[in-house]
């Protein structure tokens, strides 16, 4: 099952058409509201569990979202897209978005990272690890009106520090990051269109792409390399497009869709390793990963106790991809607006 960029810019641009059709579902009926459409004040909502808010906070406010997960392998897709079955395992993980608005149309952020990891082979982790730190500014271009087919529009840069161990390691699973300056650029979008029966439906179109930067490494590392190595890694570039649909089943239960596609780029590691007593010399050491793809599916359902309190429950999926390992990964987050 191969798919490389040219199946992505159809997925992107089949996206974009749904996402553009809502809001011209809901510029029709917008400036005559009746009295069986649900107005957008009556639908609370968490969000998605993959696509971030296109909007941005009202100066002073703070946004907490905490997520808990555990990552587990079902399957590797190979080269050729075909799954073969992998050993159980876990990763243990959190994730926290905390955003701040710094001034009209214009947010700012951080992600804090947190692991720990029960590998199918070798010992689990020493303890709780620090991952790798998001820092991250949004700006708002545009804002969704009803009657309007111009969705909410921002701009989002996030930079991810390198933070979290990632070579010199005892144990592989004490392996908590990448090593790499991460820069990532991204488009929000989101809009409201209305279903026949007068529900809500929020739709978020995201799309993003990500460079990293060279990683010096030095023994075994979360690049597969092993005790006496050095060298460097370098990260291909990623691309993400997140197509999002929550539908408010009532003011306080949403049902949550999110359609992920994700295309990286190969990641080479050169270096040697070095020489041992009974060898001459060092021996050189060349690995290319080749590129990758995953298409996710993440449901989830959403209970909102108010238009600042809700908790969100549901499971990233990857179902299918090519130089992939599959995996199931139950997610639960509480998001708090302040």
């Amino acid at each position: 099952m191969a798919c490389g960029y040219g199946s992505a810019v159809r997925w992107v641009l089949a996206s974009a058409v749904a996402v553009l059709a809502g809001g011209w579902a809901a510029a029709q009926d917008g400036a005559g509201e009746s009295a069986s459409r649900q107005s957008l004040e009556d639908a609370w909502w968490t969000g998605p569990l993959l696509a971030a808010n296109a909007s941005t906070l009202p100066p002073g406010h703070l946004y907490l979202e905490p997520y808990l997960f555990d990552s587990l392998p079902y399957a590797h897709f190979d080269a050729a897209g075909h799954a073969h079955a992998t050993p159980h395992a876990n990763e243990f993980g959190s994730l926290s978005y905390v955003n701040y608005g710094l001034a009209d149309r214009l947010t700012v952020g951080l992600i804090p990272r947190f692991d720990y990891d029960y590998p199918a082979v070798g010992p689990s982790s020493s303890g709780i690890g620090l991952g790798d730190l998001t820092l991250q500014g949004q700006y708002r271009l545009t804002l969704f009106h009803p009657g309007s087919a111009v969705p909410t529009l921002s701009i989002n840069v996030q930079q991810t520090l390198p933070t979290g161990r990632f070579d010199h390691l005892q144990r592989a699973s004490d392996g908590f990051g990448a090593g790499a300056d991460t820069t990532t650029l991204s488009m929000f979008s989101q809009s409201y269109f209305w279903m026949p029966n007068g529900r809500l439906v929020r739709a978020r179109l995201n799309l993003s792409y990500a460079l990293s930067s060279h990683v010096t490494l030095e023994d075994q590392s979360v690049y597969g390399t092993a005790d006496g190595f050095r060298g460097t890694a370098t990260p291909g570039d990623s691309i993400y497009a997140d197509l999002a649909f929550e539908y408010s089943l009532s003011r306080r239960w949403v049902a949550a869709l999110d359609l992920w596609y994700e295309h990286d780029g190969s990641t080479t590691v050169t270096g040697a390793y070095a020489a041992r007593p009974d060898a001459g010399s060092a021996t050189a050491y060349a690995f290319s990963s080749g590129s990758a793809r995953e298409d996710i599916l993440a449901p989830a359902l959403e209970y909102n106790w108010s238009a600042r309190l809700g908790v969100i429950v549901g499971a990233r999926v990857i179902v299918a991809g090519h130089n992939v390992t599959a995996t199931a990964t139950p997610v639960a987050a509480l998001s708090y607006f302040l």
